[in-house]
């Protein structure tokens, strides 16, 4: 039986009304037993039993009343002290747990989040301590989340910073007029900056819940296929074979037609940067998909590509993380496109989820709320 802390101490308490009052009547009526033990030895005399039968009994009140009056006065004060040390001994027991709870919040407020409080109970206190362990670890990811993100941010901006700085001290030391194609150069560095510095801004807009969105009906198949059409360039540049397939058209759903659309070039350009000559990649969208209980829209890109290692798919839409380590930083982008399109869809009370085998290709399967249900 599970018990609450109030509960606890409502036993405690109980539990020491009926100590102090069994023990009260107990060394009571022993104490009476021995009270008139003592006063048949020192008070019955010749003149107790020459007196009249009320006279007895007067003297006998008497005597019972001086020593009792002596008795409670003594006995209060015993159970007085035993009360108050047993109910010292039961606080000191319950608090316990909020004392290593109160020295755990000082090494947190002196900045130690590396802190666990062990949970020896399952009544509120264990709850509250429970509680506490998980703000801690969520107080330690997200200290490590800061870091990590101080640190690819100074190094996303530290390449082109670098260029910029290397190529106008070249042309300061060589007093000449920079030349077009380094100007060129430099332009596409800040237009980098310029990308890195809006994803950034929008990333941390979403992941706070305040990403304004302009949601309204939106004929998905109709965006998808235009959305297609304008990355299949570059796939045939590629020496890759793009398609669209629909299992239903028109296919309304409500979503902001700039932030969907930006989630879905990031999903297709991925796969075909890391895609092989030769390979396929596919964009099919289904209608009226029930997935817990509720109707939803998806759309899954599908490629032939590189793959990724299970190990790593549970990073995979964490922001500047990239597969492979060695990939160019050119190349692989800013490691910002599945982030950002992982957290447009939950703005969108939608979800993504990514199934792949490494050198057999990935999937990426989008859920947005059904414009169609109920």
């Amino acid at each position: 039986m599970k018990l609450t802390a109030r509960q606890k101490i409502f036993v405690c308490m109980g539990l020491l009304v009926v100590i102090i009052g069994g023990a009260h009547a107990v060394t009571k009526q022993v104490y009476m037993e021995s009270l008139f033990d003592q006063f048949r030895k020192e008070e019955i005399s010749a003149s107790y039993l020459n007196a009249p039968p009320g006279e007895q009994i007067e003297m006998l009140k008497t005597y019972v009343s001086g020593r009792m009056q002596k008795f409670g006065l003594e006995n209060l004060i015993f159970f007085l002290a035993i009360g108050l040390l047993f109910s010292l001994w039961i606080s000191g027991v319950l608090t316990i747990p909020l004392r290593k709870l109160v020295a755990a919040i000082e090494r947190v407020k002196q900045g130690d989040l590396n802190v666990n409080v062990p949970v020896q109970s399952k009544d509120e206190y264990g709850k509250v301590i429970q509680t506490f362990n998980e703000m801690t670890l969520r107080l330690r990811e997200a200290e490590d989340a800061r870091r990590r993100l101080v640190a690819d941010v100074a190094h996303e901006l530290r390449t082109p910073l670098s260029i910029m700085q290397l190529k106008l001290e070249n042309a300061q030391q060589s007093d000449q007029y920079a030349p077009p194609d380094m100007l060129l150069r430099l332009h596409d560095e800040v237009i980098r900056l310029g990308l890195l510095v809006e994803d950034l801004h929008v990333l941390s807009l979403a992941e706070a819940g305040r990403l304004a969105l302009d949601c309204k009906p939106l004929d998905l198949s109709a965006r998808l296929e235009q959305i297609v059409d304008d990355v299949k360039m570059e796939a045939e540049e590629n020496g890759l074979e793009l398609r669209f397939d629909s299992n239903a058209r028109p296919v309304t759903v409500m979503a902001d037609a700039r932030r969907i659309t930006q989630v879905f070039i990031n999903l297709l350009t991925n796969a075909i940067r890391y895609t092989p000559e030769g390979g396929k990649i596919s964009a099919v969208m289904k209608d009226k998909v029930l997935d817990r209980n509720k109707f939803y829209t998806c759309v899954s890109v599908t490629d032939t590509g590189i793959g990724i290692p299970a190990e790593e798919l549970v990073h995979l839409f964490d922001r500047f993380y990239r597969v492979e380590k060695a990939r160019s930083r050119y190349t692989g982008g800013t490691g910002l496109g599945l982030s950002i399109a992982h957290h447009f869809v939950r703005a969108h009370g939608g979800f993504i989820r990514v199934e792949s085998e490494p050198d057999q290709g990935t999937t990426f399967t989008v859920y947005l709320p059904s414009g169609n249900d109920g």
